[in-house]
């Protein structure tokens, strides 16, 4: 849509306002309203001021000016605004030079895809996220001076064994909530609400279902598309799955790891190269792949351990990323083999259209304008440098001995040891001045500072528990 087209758009739907919405730097959408009444061309043209020094990574205090302009093709109707709420997507600037803001997350992903057609290697890249998360009926956590401490709990859960006035007969037992009917599979309504909500703004959904995990683990597939179009309608879905689980007063969380003991969430990432038309990852080579596929896993294996974070910024991060819990932690590929790093799917590929790679150690705590570029960066450094990925592993990964794995690596053990591996491999993220060692270092030092140091220092229940008699 054009402007105008966004214009008339809130006047069909009588819009009483406009929200604008941008990402900062670790992920989170952030917003601000105005009257429908501002929403002229000019908005568009001339954008809206906002303070970036109180936005997470970015402006000093000193230079704390910074504009954003709303990016017509984005207009969708809010679905949960109480007054009409028509809600867009912004690019931010520079207020004084007008130029693109270099730790607006957005900007990057714009830039990866102008530096993936100036290769000439392709003109598009797809990505399809499988972003899981939990929905829980209570969350309670807190940490002080003197105590902390996190319980989350769903009726549904395997520990619950039953409460006055409720009927808990029917359970999801630990890892075995892929996936069985109702009345066990308890979210059948809060998904098909998610799926309907998601579908009416726009967004196309090709499957929803209950995941392993017990607790209300679910996972809704929607449609895979071009990378900054993908990360939009990622951000677009987490706002639907949270607002819905609000809405029906659960809480729903994205969180790679919330239950001890079993399935966590991750976001596999699917994706694909084309070039006028064509998947160029299609091919007669092992899984159907073409060499330039192969290549392209070749890149991603190459910088795994750098492209965790960003893949996976969060400590928590970590606590998914261990043997045992179909977490791909052996940085190895395969078809159809889902404890490997990376997957080359045959169910459902009918066609080369369909031929594509799945990225498994991803999870949803990523910002996903930026791991997406990095993992099409990592890959297009594949193919310029016709990396071999070596031979697959075919094989339960897990089940495997220490002599069997000699030679295969693997994700890093936790998001300091992912630091470090993107403080010396991130040469490949500068070409084309897609990233630039300003937000990289920019990113470093928040997660350092903002995240480890802070976890790092304090004390947790299990270490009472370990210590506290010793």
């Amino acid at each position: 849509m054009k402007p105008n087209d966004v214009i008339t758009l809130a006047k069909n739907h009588d819009c009483k306002f406009v929200d604008l919405k941008f990402v900062d730097l670790p992920g989170t959408w952030q917003h601000t309203t105005v009257p429908v009444s501002r929403l002229a061309e000019d908005l568009f043209e001339e954008g809206l001021g906002f303070d970036g020094s109180s936005v997470r990574g970015w402006q000093p205090i000193n230079a704390s000016d910074m504009q954003i302009r709303p990016d017509p093709t984005t207009a969708r109707v809010d679905p949960f605004a109480g007054f009409k709420t028509l809600s867009m997507i912004c690019d931010v600037s520079d207020p004084i030079t007008g130029q693109a803001y270099g730790r607006d997350p957005r900007h990057v992903a714009r830039k990866a895809e102008a530096y993936l057609k100036s290769s000439g290697i392709a003109d598009t890249a797809y990505i399809g996220p499988e972003s899981e998360f939990f929905i829980f009926d209570s969350v309670r956590y807190d940490s002080g001076p003197n105590g902390c401490f996190y319980e989350v709990d769903s009726e549904e859960a395997a520990w619950n064994s039953g409460r006055e006035g409720k009927n808990l007969g029917h359970k999801v037992r630990h890892k075995e909530g892929y996936f069985p009917v109702p009345p066990t599979d308890s979210m059948v309504d809060i998904r098909a609400d998610i799926m309907t909500t998601l579908m009416d703004s726009g967004i196309q959904v090709e499957v929803g279902h209950h995941e392993v995990g017990t607790a209300g683990q679910g996972e809704i597939g929607i449609r895979f598309n071009s990378l900054t179009k993908m990360a939009d309608n990622l951000l677009w879905f987490k706002y639907v799955v949270k607002n819905v689980a609000f809405r029906h007063n659960k809480s729903a969380t994205f969180m790679p790891k919330p239950l001890y003991g079993d399935n966590g969430s991750g976001m596999h990432c699917h994706q694909s190269l084309w070039k006028d038309g064509n998947n160029l990852f299609a091919g007669d080579g092992y899984a159907g792949l073409s060499d330039m596929g192969m290549w392209y896993i070749g890149g991603i294996i190459k910088h795994a351990p750098a492209l965790a974070a960003l893949t996976n910024p969060s400590t928590n991060s970590y606590k998914r990323l261990v043997k045992g819990y179909e977490a791909p932690v052996n940085l190895a590929y395969s078809s159809r083999n889902r404890s490997a790093a990376i997957r080359i799917p045959v169910a459902g590929v009918s066609t080369a259209n369909a031929r594509r790679i799945e990225v498994r150690f991803p999870d949803s705590t990523a910002n996903p304008y930026l791991c997406f570029s990095a993992m099409v960066m990592a890959g297009l450094d594949g193919i310029q440098n016709r990396i071999d990925p070596g031979d697959p592993l075919d094989k339960d990964i897990y089940a495997l001995s220490p002599e069997e794995l000699k030679g295969v690596g693997h994700v890093p053990g936790s998001l300091e040891e992912a630091l470090d591996a993107l403080e010396k491999d991130y040469e490949f993220l500068l070409k084309g001045d897609v990233f630039t060692k300003d937000i990289i270092d920019t990113w470093i030092g928040y997660k350092r500072d903002r995240e480890i140091a802070d976890i790092r220092s304090r004390p947790v229940p299990q270490e009472f528990f370990l210590y506290y008699d010793i």
